[in-house]
């Protein structure tokens, strides 16, 4: 259904997507206003450069890969100049872009907004992944107005993409949305801000626990504003919450008391919303795998001998983290594996040589 796609917006998730789509054989234009940016994409094998003066037939797909406040006008201009058959964006919010985009005149028979839920703390085409989409939601918000046929082709660029494409109202969306992704980003900035108040042996002290709560919030500042600003008010009832949490446990605390039972309560309900994530392929919860830690070395091909040894012994590794010693060659590969498997696992890999600590 789609051999031809043009992409507008060369970052990081246009370049992705563009990539994921060569793997696919789709011929790819691109296009955008950052000329380093749409080079580097280009010459990554995203695809070619639109030439605005060159007239093409019609795209099958064109994907808008811009700002949520840019991509009204963008998608009405793309339409006016007859880019594709059919339109969709990747805009993190959803309500907001629709009503504009019909404010200004865009034809929504052929728009299908769309929001693939997969990214990363980088931005720009360099940081983009063909697999960044792999196994991931992809929102589809079609209006009232949508026509079947561009409902499909979305589904279908959603698809090869590798995403699992979920269909979904746009203010339903933008509710979900505050809940799993946006006000967790606000969240985990406020606990990254306090850092700046730590000094040099505090920093030193820094362990996988708030890497892992932090690392979103190395996201680019202004893009997040602008996301924020167009989901505010979900956004914000979703961190009152948090904050009341927060507030209760904290008076908790202070209160020596009546600390346990308050606090105990939070921690509780925060290990079941955890509990509550879909694990893989979609199951209703992650599985309670066996962790293995094994030392391995910062050095290359290191993880490659590590996944080629569980290979050798028939064991197929659920996930993993690596938690790096600071100042010290050497990290630890926290293997996640079905319980059943995880003495046969420790037995083959100390026998090829790997400090397994079971």
């Amino acid at each position: 259904m789609i051999e031809r796609a043009v992409v507008v917006g060369a970052g990081l998730i246009g370049t992705s997507i563009a990539l994921a789509l060569r793997r696919h054989g789709t011929e790819v234009g691109l296009a955008d206003r950052d000329p380093a940016a749409l080079r580097l994409a280009c010459d990554l094998g995203a695809g070619t450069a639109l030439d605005p003066g060159r007239a093409r037939r019609p795209a099958d797909v064109a994907v808008i890969a811009a700002p949520p406040a840019a991509i009204p006008a963008v998608l009405r201009d793309a339409q006016d100049r007859g880019l594709a058959h059919v339109y969709t964006d990747v805009a993190s919010v959803k309500a907001d872009v629709v009503e504009e985009a019909g404010a200004l005149g865009c034809d929504l028979a052929t728009y299908v907004p769309g929001h693939p839920m997969g990214g990363s703390e980088k931005q720009g085409p360099s940081a983009a992944r063909a697999d960044l989409f792999l196994g991931r939601s992809w929102a589809l918000c079609p209006t009232g107005k949508a026509d079947r046929v561009a409902v499909a082709v979305v589904t279908e660029l959603a698809r090869l993409c590798g995403a699992n494409p979920l269909t979904i109202d746009a203010r339903a969306h933008d509710r979900a949305v505050a809940l799993v992704s946006h006000a967790p980003h606000v969240a985990s900035s406020a606990v990254a801000a306090r850092l700046l108040d730590g000094d040099d042996t505090a920093l030193a002290l820094t362990g996988q626990g708030v890497r892992d709560v932090t690392r979103i919030a190395g996201g680019d500042p202004g893009m997040w504003l602008e996301i924020l600003r167009h989901n505010a008010v979900p956004v914000a009832e979703v961190l009152d919450a948090v904050a009341a949490d927060l507030a209760a446990a904290a008076a908790a605390l202070r209160d020596e008391g009546g600390a346990a039972g308050r606090v105990v309560d939070l921690l509780s309900r925060g290990r079941r919303g955890h509990d509550s994530i879909p694990g893989k392929h979609g199951a209703e919860r992650t599985p309670a795998y066996a962790v293995l830690p094994v030392v391995i070395p910062d050095e290359p091909n290191a993880l490659g001998r590590l996944f080629a040894a569980a290979g050798e012994a028939g064991i197929n590794i659920e996930d993993i983290r690596i938690d790096h010693s600071p100042g010290l060659p050497v990290g630890v590969a926290q293997l996640s594996v079905v319980p059943e498997a995880a003495d046969e696992l420790a037995r083959a890999l100390a026998e090829q040589g790997w400090s397994v600590h079971p």
